[in-house]
Order: structure tokens, then sequence, then C-alpha cells
């Protein structure tokens, strides 16, 4: 009997005031909107005040300029050389060797084409100064080694 379907929809919130106080509120404000046209329209309950003409007051102003602008210096130009400095410099170190002595383990002794700030020679896995890099020179054996860039530093390695 009661099919959803069917039924209308349910209206909306019905209004709560009664009919006579929906009919003040807008004849009051109609009213309100009168009476505030009306009072535009007439400029206010002020009666109009005579105009007179009043005197004209002429002002001269005179302006002087005293000091000239200064033109800004020009832009300096630089130009920029760039020079590849050669490699880096080899010098030839021999270590000499006391009569009758072993030069087995001894680091600081052989033939080795750059050396430390110390004076012994290199050794392959150890760090290379900045000054060294990518040159190549031998170990206190005379194996050849090179300064590289493996894991994440420069190393002397076999070349």
């Amino acid at each position: 009997m009661n099919n959803p379907s069917t039924m209308p929809p349910a209206p909306g919130r019905p209004d709560s005031r009664p009919l006579y106080k929906r009919k003040r509120v807008w004849f009051g404000g109609l009213s309100l909107f009168t009476l505030g046209a009306l009072i535009a329209s007439t400029g206010g309950s002020e009666p109009a005040a005579e105009t007179k003409a009043a005197p004209t007051v002429t002002v001269t102003a005179t302006a002087t300029v005293t000091e000239t602008p200064k033109a800004s210096p020009a832009p300096t130009v630089i130009k920029t050389k760039t020079v590849k400095t050669p490699g880096p410099t080899v010098t030839v170190t021999e270590a000499a060797q006391a009569a009758g002595s072993s030069n087995s383990g001894n680091s600081d002794t052989g033939t080795c084409s750059i050396v430390s700030n110390s004076g012994n020679c290199y050794e392959a896995g150890q760090f290379c100064r900045s000054s060294d890099h990518g040159a190549v020179t031998t170990d206190a054996a005379g194996a050849s080694i090179k300064c590289n860039y493996r894991s994440n530093a420069w190393r002397w390695t076999y070349a």
C-alpha cells in the first residue's frame, strides 16, 4: 500500500513564524527602503543653503635646480683567460744506501720519481696529494703506480 516509490517527496522545513508576522516583516522592509529613497532624492531634511561666489586664489610656484646629475660610471669589463697548467713535475730521487745494507721491506730506498713530504716512496693504496692527481711513478720495489680516483678518494694504484 505504501510504496516508497509512489510517495511524494517530503516537504521542506516549514516556516515557524505565523503568516501575519511574515507580512509585517516584508511591509517594514519595503517602507524603510522607500523612506531611504526619498531622503536620498531630496538631499536630506536640511534646506538648501545659498551659495556665494568665493574669491579665487592663485598660487604660483617656481622651482630651480642647482645640482646637475652626475653620470654613473660605466661597467668594468673583465676578460678571463683560462690557462692550462702543465702536469705534475716529475723529479727523480735516488736514496743513498750504506754499504752492506739490504733494502728488503724498506720503503724509503730505491728509485722513485715522486716521493712523499717525508721523502719516502709511495706504495699502492696510499692517498695522493692534490698536486699528484693523474701522475705516474714507481714504488720502492720498482712497480709502476698511478694516482687514480677510486673508492671516493685519490689513491695510488698499480698502473
